[in-house]
C-alpha cells in the first residue's frame, strides 16, 4: 500500500513530497505498531517550533528560512483567515488559506506572533494565541528532517474545542 513514489502521492494528497513523506512514515509507524512520535523527535519538533516564534517576534526573515522547508505549506481554516483580517490594523498579516513557499511563508511571520505562545497541540510542539484566557488560534507543524514542511492554523470554533492544549510558556 505504500509503494508509490512520494512524487506521485503529492499532487494526490495536495500536500509536498516532503510532507507526503512525513505522512506516510507516521502510517508505517500506526501499521507496525510503533509509537507516533519518538521522544527524540518531540525534543526535536519543539526547539524547531521554538526557534521559528523566536526568529518571526524578531522579524529575523534569515532565520525563517533556515527553519522552513523550501516547499513548506502554510494553510490556514476558514476561521483563521477571518481572524486575520479583523486584526490587520494590529498588525496580523492578511492570510490566504493556502500559502506556499519558504520565502512566502516567512513573510506572513515575520515580525508577528508577539502574543503567540508555545504549546503542545495533541501532544506535539505547536503555538496557540489566546484572548482572555481562551485559544483563539492554533498553529500546528509537520516538521521532518529537522525543517518545518506544513503549517496549520486552526481557529474554527468546533475543530479548537476538540484539540488537547497545553501551553508550555506564560
Amino acid at each position: 500500500m505504500f509503494d508509490l513514489p512520494f512524487d506521485e502521492i503529492a499532487p494526490i494528497v495536495g500536500r509536498s513530497p516532503a510532507a507526503t513523506r512525513q505522512i506516510t512514515s507516521r502510517a508505517r509507524r500506526r501499521v507496525h505498531g510503533a509509537a507516533t512520535v519518538h521522544e527524540a523527535d518531540r525534543t526535536r519538533q519543539r526547539e524547531v517550533v521554538a526557534a521559528f516564534l523566536a526568529a518571526s517576534r524578531r522579524g529575523d526573515f534569515a532565520a525563517l528560512l533556515v527553519l522552513l522547508d523550501p516547499d513548506v505549506v502554510l494553510r490556514a481554516d476558514g476561521a483563521a483567515a477571518l481572524v486575520s483580517a479583523s486584526r490587520q490594523a494590529e498588525g496580523a498579516p492578511k492570510l490566504a488559506p493556502e500559502v506556499r513557499g519558504a520565502a512566502a511563508v516567512a513573510d506572513t511571520f515575520l515580525g508577528r506572533a508577539q502574543a503567540a505562545q508555545l504549546a503542545l497541540v495533541n501532544g506535539a510542539a505547536g503555538l496557540m494565541w489566546a484572548l482572555g484566557g481562551r485559544p483563539r488560534v492554533v498553529f500546528g507543524f509537520t516538521v521532518a528532517r529537522g525543517k518545518i514542511v506544513e503549517i496549520e492554523l486552526v481557529a474554527e470554533p468546533e475543530r479548537l474545542h476538540h484539540l488537547n492544549l497545553t501551553v508550555l510558556d506564560h
